[in-house]
């Protein structure tokens, strides 16, 4: 039940934690509470960070699979 609970919330917001686990070899949970902390203690920033990482990781991502497209013919 857990486990699709945060695959749900996994497949639908960006991945930017996912993606800077992954990134820089540390634990995706710890880098999820390192969000919810410190959005408590800088007032919210943490969050424009996390949606304007989320929405720059789409375009890449957007990009990726259109360039991909594109060198296939």
């Amino acid at each position: 039940m857990i486990q699709r609970i945060l695959t749900f919330f996994e497949r639908y917001s960006f991945g930017v934690c996912t993606y800077l686990g992954e990134r820089f070899n540390v634990s995706i949970s710890k880098i999820r509470l390192f969000f919810i902390y410190s959005s408590f203690l800088a007032v919210g920033f943490p969050l424009i960070f996390y949606f304007f990482a989320g929405i720059v990781l789409d375009i890449r991502n957007y990009v990726k699979r259109r360039h991909t497209g594109v060198t296939d013919l």
